[in-house]
């Protein structure tokens, strides 16, 4: 992600939640947050279609948000950005992949799940928009295969 993938990013991310990142908060992620990577994935005319942002802490990987556009979900963007971050990760020996996501959001649960990822907790009242619950979910990474079609552009 750079700087100048923030307008389509933020119209992305407003499209996306109720309480949306600012600039500001993509800015620091990028360019003050020593721990924080940020990834885009691009269609065949370098729109930016979806983003990853996490970071990466001692032999962890926190996933802190995901995103595809409206009209671009459910063609394996999101898979394909996850699956490109944890082989990254495998690459690179990292240990563990955690997210939260709302237990409403159940296209996210199954997508998680179909990479292996876990419920191993809640976090009550997380989200305060709306007072719902997070279930944090994690991944073990052992060097095991991450399903097919699974690229993604940084």
């Amino acid at each position: 992600m750079r700087a100048e993938d923030l307008d389509e990013v933020l119209a992305i991310e407003r499209a996306s939640f109720s309480m949306p990142w600012s600039r500001g908060a993509f800015l620091y992620e990028m360019q003050q947050n020593r721990v924080a990577r940020c990834w885009v994935a691009r269609d065949d005319t370098a729109r930016v279609v979806g983003y990853l942002c996490l970071w990466e802490v001692a032999d962890e990987i926190h996933i802190t948000n995901v995103a595809v556009r409206p009209d671009a979900r459910r063609k394996g963007i999101a898979r394909s950005l996850l699956g490109t971050v944890l082989d990254d990760a495998r690459g690179r020996r990292f240990k563990i992949v955690v997210l939260e996501v709302r237990p409403s959001n159940n296209h996210a649960v199954s997508l998680y799940e179909s990479f292996g990822f876990r419920v191993v907790g809640r976090r009550r009242g997380y989200y305060y928009d709306t007072g719902e619950d997070a279930l944090v979910m994690e991944v073990a990474l052992r060097g095991e295969p991450v399903p097919p079609g699974n690229q993604a552009a940084r």
